[in-house]
């Protein structure tokens, strides 16, 4: 089917011209049909770079034709959003009668949040539409498409059951807003789009084929039964298949099972690849080498990463923060890199396709077994799906190197079908935060109705109803037991404590930890203690455990500060997350905490992010409690955990442009407050060591905002 032949507006079909689409795709004509544009609720069951992402702007663009309302697109990622964002943000360019807004959120519900209905457009992740409909948001009424991605992800243990619970509370709103749900290939796709009610559009079809094999002492033998042999080298087999894939043109994903693995792949490809760079590729690659260093501190991490891109290749694991994962990623994509190790994070993220996928090994270490686990099939078809270039290869490989055992590997995975995806929602955490949400959302609910909502999720499709209601009851409780929900006859509403911990999208254990620990303090001054109750709560992320060389650390942190903590504790009672957020604080940089802690800023940003949540959510119980006396002290607790800084600095960080680093120079200069700020001439401070004219000009004029 042509571009032209699409019942869409000329304006629609000539900008997608110029995108480059002529025809459409199998699963792409087979959806079409299916009622896309007649805005038929379906489910697309498909591979990787089959398409979906053109499936999703015809069903925007025809909404968006037909004037129906707002438009959601769901992530399950934040970078999955934002490459949606920057994708969907073309489609603002085209003439269809009125001004397109689009706008995307995927962090924490803020004041800014208050405008997002004001767009057309969103893109949110999962987490973020339902705080969203937990805050009582009043556009999700006016909701005519949600756009729900990587659908498969309902059978996910973290992300799943908040992705269910969003589906199943939009499906239900009184607009009826047209569902398209985008997944891979799934073995009970059917079952998942009865319960959404969607037509199923299945396909196997792939624009780039796809050849499955294992390697196995030298020799790889693929699906179709052929083989071939591959050079082998002291590197290692992933490293000899990635090197193999490299002939006329070809990239490789060298997937690894630990951060290490990924480093140590990288760096083992590394002189094999550099001798078939060509100069003007080894001159771009010396400049993005330099850059990485120019734009980071120069941690051992960020050093290697440097030295390996100047050879090209690289790894990428959630060590490296943003802007080197940025970097890592564009290099990628421009083909200047030709070797990528990275752990499995990477198939569930950007889109960065390589002829070759090779998967180093298919165990993985699983903290709730404490063991290495084989992945499943279905996380073995997503890494597979990385395989090919559309537009660079006319064939991808993915190849899984075995130790002696290929038959069986064979015959597992590459033969085998993909698990169904069955339903996490009553688990106990996720049960109890969603059973809190809903009860918060429905004040005076009875306990039939609270029954008859969670029947309508996939769980109450997938399981027994005795079965749902026995695990309802166990989480109501618990959460009337600590005093989130009450029960009154057969009606049930939440304390205001429990709307609260809701809307504050925490987890209720979470919520009544805070709110123990908040009663047992009387007096200011618990810096360490505050570290501790953030750290050790179930919603902190990530938690480093402790190694043996940091147990008398600790042990003396906790000893010198005993006055600082809110109730006794001992080492065994703390993780290295709260060494290095404690450090962070006291404006550690992250060579240090890379040296002293083994924390990568890539780590450190997260727990930032996350403390400053979990800080956050701290103070509103602390409102809700009362404990006026300690709000001053969470408020400057949370400038130090934002910024990285000691409490003198707060002033200074005020200021657009001033973070952590010329905040401590100025301080060291003497200029100490805004008001000394304020009093510098603007061409002695533009004379100040990383400060300059631009910047000193710009730092002026938003002093003069905030006075």
């Amino acid at each position: 089917m042509k571009i032209e032949q699409l019942d869409i507006p000329t304006s629609v079909i000539e900008f997608l011209k110029i995108q480059g689409y002529v025809s459409l795709y199998q699963p792409q004509e087979k959806t079409v049909k299916a009622g896309l544009l007649e805005g038929k609720n379906i489910l697309v069951s498909a591979p990787t770079a089959s398409g979906k992402t053109l499936i999703a702007i015809l069903a925007i663009i025809k909404n968006l034709s037909e004037k129906r309302g707002k438009i959601v697109y769901l992530s399950p990622l934040k970078a999955l959003a934002s490459e949606k964002f920057n994708e969907f943000k073309k489609l603002t360019s085209i003439d269809l009668g009125k001004n397109v807004k689009i706008q995307i959120s995927t962090g924490d519900f803020d004041v800014s949040d208050r405008n997002l209905g004001n767009n057309d457009i969103l893109v949110l992740t999962n987490e973020k539409m339902d705080s969203i409909i937990r805050q009582g948001a009043e556009w999700v009424d006016e909701i005519s498409l949600v756009i729900a991605d990587e659908v498969h992800l309902l059978g996910d243990d973290d992300r799943g059951p908040t992705l269910e619970i969003v589906l199943t509370k939009l499906k239900l709103l009184p607009s009826k807003p047209q569902i398209l749900a985008l997944s891979a290939t799934v073995t009970n796709a059917d079952e998942i789009a009865d319960w959404l009610e969607c037509k199923l559009v299945h396909s196997e079809w792939r624009p780039v084929p796809l050849f499955e094999g294992v390697y196995d002492q030298g020799i790889v033998t693929m699906q179709d039964n052929k083989t071939f042999e591959i050079k082998t080298s002291i590197r290692g087999p992933p490293v000899d298949l990635g090197l193999d894939s490299l002939k006329n043109g070809g990239q490789a994903i060298l997937f690894a099972e630990t951060r290490a693995r990924s480093v140590a792949l990288a760096t083992k490809a590394s002189e094999a690849v550099s001798k078939i760079l060509q100069n003007e590729e080894k001159e771009q690659l010396a400049e993005t080498s330099q850059k990485i260093l120019d734009d980071n501190e120069h941690t051992d991490l960020v050093k290697t990463l440097a030295g390996l891109i100047k050879n090209g290749v690289a790894f990428h694991h959630a060590g490296l923060n943003p802007n080197c994962r940025d970097v890592v990623e564009s290099e990628f994509r421009n083909k200047r890199i030709k070797i990528l190790a990275s752990t499995p994070t990477l198939a569930a993220g950007v889109n960065l396709p390589a002829r070759r996928v090779v998967i180093s090994n298919v165990t993985r270490y699983d903290a709730k077994y404490g063991a290495n686990k084989p992945i499943s099939i279905l996380e073995y078809k997503q890494l597979c799906g990385r395989a090919g270039r559309p537009q660079y290869d006319k064939y991808g490989e993915a190849i899984i190197v075995s130790n002696s055992n290929g038959e069986e590997i064979f015959d597992y995975y590459i033969n085998g079908t993909p698990e169904p995806i069955l339903s996490k929602l009553t688990g106990d955490k996720a049960l109890r935060i969603h059973l809190l949400s809903f009860v918060s959302t429905s004040p005076g609910i009875k306990g039939e109705d609270i029954i008859d909502f969670f029947s309508k999720t996939l769980s109450g499709s997938q399981e027994r109803k005795s079965t749902m209601k026995f695990h309802i009851q166990i989480s109501l409780r618990y959460l009337e037991s600590e005093g989130l929900v009450q029960q009154k006859g057969n009606r049930y509403i939440a304390t205001d404590f429990g709307k609260k911990t809701s809307t504050l999208y925490i987890d209720p254990l979470t919520a009544v930890l805070f709110k123990k620990s908040l009663e047992k303090i009387s007096t200011s001054g618990h810096t360490l203690g505050l570290l501790h109750l953030i750290t050790s709560s179930e919603d902190f992320f990530p938690k480093f455990s402790l190694r043996n060389k940091d147990y008398e650390y600790i042990g003396t942190l906790i000893e010198n500060h005993a006055d600082e903590l809110i109730e006794h504790i001992s080492e065994y009672d703390c993780n290295r997350s709260l060494l290095a957020l404690r450090a962070w604080i006291d404006e550690s940089n992250e060579i240090s905490l890379s040296d002293n802690y083994g924390i990568e800023s890539g780590d450190m940003h997260r727990m930032v992010e996350t403390s400053d949540w979990l800080i956050h959510a701290l103070y509103e119980i602390a409102k809700l409690e009362r404990k006026d006396s300690l709000l001053p002290e969470l408020d400057v607790l949370r400038s130090r955990i934002l910024y990285g800084i000691k409490e003198e600095l707060i002033d200074l960080v005020r200021i657009k442009g001033i973070g952590r680093i010329r905040a401590r120079l100025l301080f060291k200069n003497g200029i100490k407050t805004t008001a000394d700020l304020a009093s510098i001439p603007v061409e002695k401070l533009a004379k100040m060591d990383k400060i300059g004219p631009v910047i000193a000009e710009n730092i002026k004029t938003h002093l003069k905002k905030i006075r």
